[in-house]
């Protein structure tokens, strides 16, 4: 694996990490990681001939911070990794994301169609299932997080006291296998969220989904034509597994595999079984 990239893109700096050759694979981290969350898939991807980077998304650890919630709208987030796909010198991309790295995914292959080859998304809802599930309360008490996060300054002193105690505790108790982050990786999570204005740009990924919506230029469909593997854990915390359900309308060429053991934290609980469904979907 390379050490620390730098790509110039779409107004920002994004880090990323990088590792084998071949067909471009781009992975995209969620909320509070970063491009470590990839440490089991991208050794697995380059040994099969893949090319495998991935980015800290904007405003995570090593990459730039633009100040103020509209730098962090999803078409901005979806228009900087077509950028990163171009600066890597291809004009398409297999995609794979997890959580907020799957919500862009989602988006990428509705706004940037031509740029994907497959798309692999990871306990992360596609936008339609999402607006579906929260007129439920079950799924609208799961997501009650989400509006605690709208606040200014308070969800930063919240998740900073006592040394980010409640990402510790997150990462400690979610996962449904008990070493699926070890100490040392806690510790480099919350290091990456310590950075100055980390912790605050990856809650203006929330902030700006409610304040600034995609939007829909020509071309724009929220059908997705590229054949697509949705896998799901289905002990997640915050996302009901119906979420995995009723998606061909939007996503005819569409595989799901639930894996009924693992939490939200899917690519730490169960590395094996990802590597195993991600290689059988790869070309």
């Amino acid at each position: 694996m390379s050490g620390p990239r730098y790509a110039a893109v779409n107004g920002v700096q994004l880090h990323y990490r990088e590792a084998g050759s071949g067909p471009l694979v781009i992975l995209l981290h969620g909320f509070p990681e970063f491009w470590y969350s990839w440490r089991h898939l991208m050794p697995a991807l380059a040994e099969a001939g893949y090319r495998a980077i991935a980015p800290d998304m904007r405003g995570y650890n090593l990459s730039g911070k633009p100040q103020g919630v509209e730098a962090y709208a999803i078409d901005t987030l979806a228009d900087d990794i077509a950028a990163l796909i171009q600066h890597a010198g291809e004009r398409r991309a297999h995609i794979i994301g997890h959580d907020w790295g799957g919500a862009v995914a989602w988006h990428l292959a509705m706004r940037h169609r031509e740029m994907i080859d497959r798309l692999i998304v990871l306990n992360a809802p596609h936008p339609r299932a999402l607006a579906r599930e929260l007129r439920t309360p079950d799924q609208l008490w799961r997501s009650r997080y989400m509006a605690f996060f709208q606040l200014p300054r308070v969800p930063e002193a919240s998740i900073r006291r006592n040394d980010f105690a409640r990402i510790r505790r997150i990462l400690r108790e979610d996962p449904t296998r008990a070493d699926a982050f070890t100490e040392p990786d806690i510790d480099r999570y919350v290091a990456a969220l310590a950075r100055p204005w980390a912790l605050t740009s990856a809650l203006n990924y929330y902030r700006a989904a409610a304040r600034f919506p995609p939007s829909r230029p020509p071309g724009y469909s929220s059908r997705i034509e590229a054949p697509s593997l949705l896998i799901w854990g289905d002990r997640d915390t915050y996302l009901n597994p119906r979420l995995a359900t009723g998606l061909e309308r939007w996503v005819p060429n569409l595989r799901v595999e639930h894996l009924p053991e693992s939490s939200h934290w899917v690519m730490s609980d169960a590395p094996d079984d990802v590597e195993r469904l991600v290689m059988s979907f790869l070309p």
